[in-house]
């Protein structure tokens, strides 16, 4: 005798999970500005971080197009839901409900990187950072691998309802 799931949550295939972490600065400059930026995502997260450039000329902001601008990483498993948890310790875990996009990913902003636990080195700085947090449930590499690609049902897709919800049971987060 087969015992049939009577809710959804029961099944272990939709359980939602992370997918990646972005974490971001963004310099506005190239220079030692941003080479001391990299040093601190490369402390955070012990990667190599990976350099933004500027898509076109703002002369008001002094940039030039294809000159590097940003410097940015990207975390998978433990080790991104570790630095997650810090970064949401320094907000409380407390975001707001435009903090989640329409499919349930969510992102933030930290305005000092010292809060995560990371020394104050004067000759580095301070510097802010953005956090942006991919979710997904199991079978999501369907749409993404090279070979007999197929689509994801709408009952299986993530919605910003499904984002918050994992926030608030897993890190007992609150949404204002």
């Amino acid at each position: 005798l087969i015992m049939v799931a009577k809710n959804k949550t029961d099944n272990k295939m939709r359980e939602v999970k992370i997918a990646k972490l972005c974490l971001n600065i963004s310099v506005g400059e190239s220079g030692d500005r941003l080479t001391r930026a990299a040093k601190v995502l490369e402390q955070l997260t012990g990667q190599t971080p990976v350099f933004s450039k500027a898509r076109y000329t703002v002369r008001t902001f002094s940039i030039r197009r294809n000159e590097k601008i940003a410097c940015h990483v990207t975390v998978r498993g433990p080790k991104a839901e570790e630095i997650l948890e810090k970064g949401l310790k320094v907000k409380e875990f407390e975001l707001r409900r435009r903090n989640f996009s329409q499919y349930g990913h969510f992102g933030f902003g930290l305005q000092e990187h010292i809060d995560l636990g990371i020394k104050y080195d004067p000759s580095v700085g301070i510097y802010g950072m953005d956090f942006f947090v991919v979710l997904e449930r199991a079978g999501q590499r369907v749409t993404r691998r090279r070979q007999q690609v197929g689509k994801i049902g709408k009952p299986h897709r993530l919605t910003k309802a499904d984002g918050i919800g994992y926030f608030q049971s897993k890190y007992e987060g609150i949404v204002i």
